[in-house]
């Protein structure tokens, strides 16, 4: 048996008018996926548990089949992972962003889609400036980095906010506080300092882009310990994605991560550059995830345009083909769904479960007539514990 999962980020989302009450995911040409739906069953899932935020991280974690309330531990310790960053039992990473923040206001979770090599001297800039023992910044991709410090028990029940949830407000309510709070605002202030008039910001200015201000410290967590898929589901697998998180829970569980040229996390992606690598490697592990990030960044761009383009360039240039492929052995299974739903309206993350799409040798239609939320509620397919969708999936 060969197995796929095609994870389009953030897909779920609410009616919208502009769309004449449809959701983005009714409204978009989805003729693969929309094949498949009259061949397997749609349902829905509740990927983020009570008492978790309804991130990506605790979200994935869950599609791929890990219990999040006994393995997550923060978003950051992920990422470092797909970075190879070693971290001792001691310390503690946060992810970094370089947002912008103007007249207290964020802005720009992103710094404008900060370029990489733009973003690599910001973070050298730190390292060089910020002369504190147990500090190190490590560079990422585009406005997403690594800060670790130690020891972690300094910052027990820090409460930090992830900056795209508070596009638009006022920052002053949503500043880490807690134990150590102190000690992590004080880096954020010492960023703004040092790049207020660095050449890197000076230059995006004259472009009319928006500068990096400041570095942006959340999703703190120590190293967490999972089992490798091939211990708690008997299959190995590969995980292809721009986005670190999602690289570092491949790595984490055992998986070969997949580089994809032009990969970038965002609606310029490389579509058929994914949809390649997964048919490539398919010949050679059992199950394969494909995680594609451009829905979710519409959703907090809370453009409804890109959204349905990135959900069409899924459905035609990733579903097509990976099909294609797992029709040429004798048993296959195909799992769509998002993490979670990223609604136009609000720009940012809910908890609402999400529909799923499974199909494949051995599994018959349940009557449903379309992939969307709706459809997914009526057919009365419902998993509450998002983890164990994966054992029903294989099983």
């Amino acid at each position: 048996m060969k197995y796929a999962i095609i994870i389009p980020d953030g897909a779920a989302d609410v009616p919208l008018e502009e769309l004449d009450g449809k959701t983005p995911l009714e409204f978009a040409k989805l003729d693969n996926i929309n094949q498949l739906v009259k061949r397997g069953r749609v349902g829905l899932v509740r990927t983020v548990g009570e008492n978790l935020n309804p991130g990506s991280d605790v979200a994935i974690m869950s599609v791929l089949g890990y219990d999040p309330h006994k393995y997550y531990t923060g978003r950051a310790p992920l990422e470092a992972a797909a970075m190879n960053i070693k971290m001792s039992h001691e310390e503690i990473a946060f992810r970094c962003n370089l947002v912008t923040i103007i007249d207290n206001v964020m802005e720009d979770f992103s710094a404008g889609h900060i370029k990489t090599a733009e973003a690599e001297q910001l973070i050298n800039l730190l390292n060089e400036k910020i002369a504190i023992e147990n500090v190190r910044f490590f560079p990422g991709i585009s406005y997403r980095h690594i800060m670790l410090t130690s020891p972690a028990e300094n910052f027990a029940n820090l409460a930090t906010t992830p900056p795209h949830d508070i596009i638009g407000k006022k920052i002053d309510k949503y500043l880490p506080s807690g134990k150590g709070s102190k000690f992590i605002l004080s880096i954020m202030k010492k960023s703004q300092e040092i790049f207020a008039n660095c050449e890197v910001n000076q230059v995006r200015a004259d472009l009319g882009e928006n500068p990096a201000t400041s570095v942006w410290l959340w999703g703190q967590g120590q190293a967490p310990r999972m089992k490798s898929f091939k211990e708690a589901y008997g299959l190995n697998g590969a995980v292809i994605t721009a986005v670190d998180l999602v690289k570092g829970l491949g790595k984490l569980i055992g998986w070969r991560t997949i580089e994809v040229e032009g990969a970038t996390g965002y609606i310029d992606t490389n579509y058929a550059g994914k949809a390649k690598a997964a048919i490539d490697v398919l010949d050679e592990v059992d199950i394969v995830a494909v995680h594609i990030e451009a829905p979710d960044e519409a959703g907090h761009n809370g453009d409804y345009k890109n959204k349905i383009y990135a959900l069409e360039q899924i459905d035609q240039q990733i579903v097509s083909p990976i099909l294609q492929k797992l029709k040429t052995f004798d048993d296959w299974r195909i799992l769509i769904l998002p993490d979670h739903p990223t609604p136009i309206t609000i720009r940012t993350h809910t908890a609402d479960p999400v529909p799923f799409l499974m199909a494949g040798s051995d599994i018959t239609s349940n009557g449903a007539n379309a992939f969307s939320e709706s459809q997914a509620s009526k057919v009365g397919l419902k998993v509450d514990i998002g983890w164990q969708l994966m054992e029903y999936f294989l099983k």
